[in-house]
């Protein structure tokens, strides 16, 4: 594990995912499997094989499952917050980090493993553009580090800071952006020093942002003595060590008013926005043609950077109005929950009773002469959300549906996860038409969920079979000729 993470932290990813691969044909030791899994996650998303990151996510989280540990779960999480953010999955990715999150802050071990795990936390955050808590992560890490008595320069991220100068410029306060890169450069001696080998052995990713950094001020007008290309080619082969590469060559071009080449460069771009946010080509392109006196060109160029950089801030007000939203489904979940008799009876993942329950609470009602129409709901789609993003995204959407059946029942009405993504709802005392009328409005309700902003491209639906239980001994068959005309109504 220790050569794992060092190619890793070299930039050698592609090597790494080698190691990892033989290292898992030739044990079964839980732990080293699932760190295994883990730094092979990490070094695809680095390489950018997003064919493979579905798969690879999912096999990490069986391992851990297998041997849970807050550590684990903790990268675990991160990393897929990376990913949910290349899916454009905002919803999905502040999930991931808020379980990340949660997990480290349950982590009592002080070593290099925990600083590791909280770096990537960091680097997550930052990726996203959540700076502040970034920034937080990143000082976690650091000290775990230190008093661990490991170095503490292989915890400090210039990456993380340049994005956050990149995102201030973004937002339009330049002078704010220019300090950030300032601080940047003038630790870049202190780095070398702090670091046992000295340059050689900063890692490669650093590197690259304080070379990103000395041609981004450039940029702006402010030149440093430190030249920035030598450090931009040391930032090892990943796709974000090749885009910081592009984007530097870009401000170089604007210090030295070559401003065709700056923009023939960024027209053949295709520049990850988790490299230094989606809004970073276009403020380039505003610098370019303002260097060249052409303030028109700009100033548009400008405002779409301002729109690209709002874009994610509006995205998170309606995050914030949603996560309400499925906090109250939650919240009432959850009282519905506690009048049942206990853990046995509820599945864990989406908190509703689960199929014992379920059968229990049937024929209590059919014992005492109630009339009771029960509905089997089978998700439209769900298949096709584990095949793209992944059994986590899947038990994430079963968690939505089940806060929108809880919504959407009336008072005495009873929903329960039946297994799988089948769900069932039981209404005792309702005649057929007012079943009908609840299953338009079930429909209705999944139907009206932003699915793209959490599983973007796999829309989610529900077909709904319904049958009446009409005595205790036929319970069974009640569910079988649910089941039956969900498959009928699917089918048709």
């Amino acid at each position: 594990m220790p050569r794992l993470r060092v190619l890793f932290q070299h930039g050698r990813s592609a090597e790494a995912v080698v190691l990892a691969d033989r290292l898992l044909a030739h044990t079964t030791d839980p732990v080293v499997r699932s760190e295994a899994l883990l730094s092979r996650m990490a070094a695809l998303i680095n390489l950018g094989r997003r064919a493979e990151f579905t798969d690879a996510l999912d096999a990490a989280a069986e391992a851990i499952d297998a041997d849970p540990s807050p550590r684990l779960y903790g990268r675990l999480h991160s990393l897929a917050a990376i990913v949910a953010h290349l899916d454009d999955s905002l919803e999905r990715c502040v999930t991931h980090l808020v379980q990340s999150s949660r997990a480290l802050n349950r982590v009592v071990e002080v070593d290099e493993e925990t600083a590791c795990a909280w770096h990537d936390l960091a680097m997550a955050y930052s990726y996203i553009g959540f700076h502040g808590h970034a920034l937080a992560a990143m000082d976690r890490s650091r000290k775990i580090a230190v008093a661990a008595g490991i170095s503490e320069s292989d915890y400090v991220t210039p990456a993380i800071r340049v994005r956050l100068a990149v995102w201030h410029d973004h937002n339009g306060d330049t002078d704010a952006c220019v300090r950030v890169l300032r601080d940047v450069i003038d630790d870049l001696t202190w780095h070398r020093q702090a670091t046992k080998g000295g340059a050689d052995e900063i890692r490669p990713i650093s590197l690259g942002a304080y070379g990103y950094a000395i041609a981004r001020l450039a940029a702006l007008g402010e030149v440093s003595d430190v030249p920035a290309r030598p450090l931009l080619d040391g930032a090892g082969q990943s796709l974000r060590a090749r885009d910081l590469r592009l984007l530097g060559e870009v401000c170089l071009a604007i210090a030295d008013r070559k401003t065709s080449t700056a923009l023939a460069l960024l027209d053949q771009s295709n520049v990850a926005a988790s490299t230094m946010g989606g809004a970073e080509p276009y403020r380039l392109r505003a610098l370019a043609h303002l260097s060249a006196g052409q303030p028109a060109e700009a100033y548009l160029a400008d405002r779409r950077a301002y729109r690209v950089a709002g874009a994610q801030t509006e995205q998170l007000r309606n995050l914030f109005v949603d996560g309400m939203a499925a906090r109250m489904d939650h919240e009432s979940m959850q009282r519905t929950v506690a009048r049942y008799a206990g853990e046995a009876l509820t599945d864990p993942l989406t908190g509703l009773p689960n199929r014992r329950f379920l059968e229990q609470h049937v024929a209590k009602l059919v014992g005492e002469g109630h009339q009771v129409i029960i509905g089997v709901c089978d998700l439209d789609g769900f298949k096709l959300v584990n095949t793209v993003h992944g059994h986590l995204s899947g038990d994430l959407v079963l968690q939505r549906i089940a806060g929108v059946l809880a919504r959407v029942m009336r008072r005495g009405d009873f929903v329960a996860r039946y297994g799988g993504d089948e769900f069932v709802v039981v209404l005792p005392d309702t005649n057929a038409d007012r079943a009908r009328e609840i299953a338009h409005r079930i429909v209705g309700a999944v139907d009206g969920e932003d699915w793209s902003a959490l599983v973007p491209g796999t829309p989610v639906g529900v077909t709904i079979g319904w049958s009446e239980v009409t005595a205790r001994g036929r319970i069974a068959e009640a569910f079988a000729a649910a089941d039956r005309a969900m498959l009928e109504m699917k089918a048709s």
